[in-house]
C-alpha cells in the first residue's frame, strides 16, 4: 500500500514529518559534518522561511504534539499496570524517608 499526501509519495516518517511541515528536516536540525559556511548558509535560509510564515513554529509544535500522542507508548516504552496497586513514596523530613 502506498501513502501520497498532496501528490508525494511517503515512505518513511521523515517524508511524512517533511510532507507535513512543508521543508526538509536537515534545514533546522543540520547535518553532520557540515562546515560553518553551510552551517550559517541553513541558518539563514531557516530565517526566511520563518519569515515569510510566522506560523510554521505553531504548525510544528502541533506535529510533534500529535505525533507524540499518537506514539508515546511506543516512543516510552509505556506498559500499563492492570490491577496494580502503585506504592507512594512518603515525604522525607530532615533527610530521612518517613
Amino acid at each position: 500500500m502506498r501513502t501520497y499526501i498532496g501528490g508525494h509519495q511517503a515512505v518513511s516518517d521523515t517524508d511524512f514529518v517533511e510532507l507535513a511541515l512543508g521543508t526538509p528536516v536537515e534545514l533546522w536540525l543540520g547535518v553532520e559534518g557540515e562546515s560553518e559556511t553551510e552551517r550559517v548558509a541553513r541558518l539563514d535560509a531557516a530565517r526566511d522561511i520563518l519569515a515569510d510564515n510566522p506560523d510554521l513554529p505553531d504548525r510544528v509544535s502541533q506535529v510533534a504534539a500529535e505525533a507524540i500522542e499518537a506514539f508515546a507508548p511506543e516512543l516510552f516504552n509505556i506498559v500499563p499496570l492492570v490491577g496494580a496497586k502503585v506504592r507512594r513514596r512518603q515525604p522525607r523530613r530532615n533527610g530521612v524517608a518517613a
